[in-house]
């Protein structure tokens, strides 16, 4: 079970580092109208969405990538996604390199335009972010397929999928606690925080994806090569 959870880490670190679902939680808490509730709307969307993406996969796929692990083992199947995974990362850091836009990403007008939504929409949009974003599709596959393959049994896997899915989102929980223990003192420190976020969004993305990008592609092949 340890060895599950330490193999999740890549995952956990890559989906919680997707700057636009933080900027956009946080952006949503300083609306000047509802923000606690908008975010909590926003962030309980996602997480709905998350829940169904691991119950949806869990039990559609998880069954058979479990049985093409034991025919092949689990190094084949892992180690494949790996490469997929890396692949996908490499080609998000060119593009955000070369300043191209993704097909995830929120249009500008949009997000200057982000105190206007209702918490019902808010919770819309935290529905479907998830769905939209190839990044965090990819990460939580990737997740699910290595919780499958270790063949742990379905509490364990269950629980195994919970505590992913909350250390993914503690970069969406941690500024609702915030704002929850510091109703005015922390508007400031979100402000500063959403700001710098979406100044530096493209250079945290070309170097997150980079990074998990190339430990992804040379784990991947190292393990299709043994």
């Amino acid at each position: 079970m340890a060895a599950l959870i330490l193999s999740l880490w890549p995952y956990i670190l890559g989906s919680a580092l997707v700057p636009i679902q933080v900027i956009v939680n946080l952006l949503l808490l300083q609306s000047p109208q509802q923000g606690l509730l908008k975010g909590v709307g926003y962030v309980t969307g996602q997480t709905l969405t998350r829940l169904l993406q691991g119950l949806g996969f869990g039990l559609l796929l998880g069954e058979a990538v479990a049985d093409l692990a034991a025919a092949e083992g689990k190094g084949p199947v892992i180690s494949t996604l790996l490469v997929v995974l890396g692949i996908l990362l490499l080609i998000t850091a060119y593009k955000k390199w070369r300043n191209q836009p993704e097909a995830d990403d929120l249009p500008p007008k949009w997000l200057t335009s982000i105190d206007n939504v209702t918490p019902l929409q808010a919770l819309g949009l935290g529905l479907v972010l998830p769905l939209v974003s190839i990044k965090l599709w990819v990460f939580t596959l990737s997740a699910l397929a290595t919780i499958a393959t270790a063949q742990i049994g379905f509490q364990a896997a269950a629980g195994s999928y919970l505590l992913f899915m909350a250390l993914a989102q503690v970069l969406l929980f941690l500024p609702i606690l915030l704002r929850l223990a510091m109703p005015e003192r922390s508007k400031a420190q979100l402000e500063h925080l959403a700001t710098w976020l979406t100044r530096h969004s493209r250079p945290i993305v070309v170097v997150v994806s980079l990074v998990f990008g190339l430990m992804f592609l040379r784990s991947g092949l190292s393990g299709l090569r043994s």
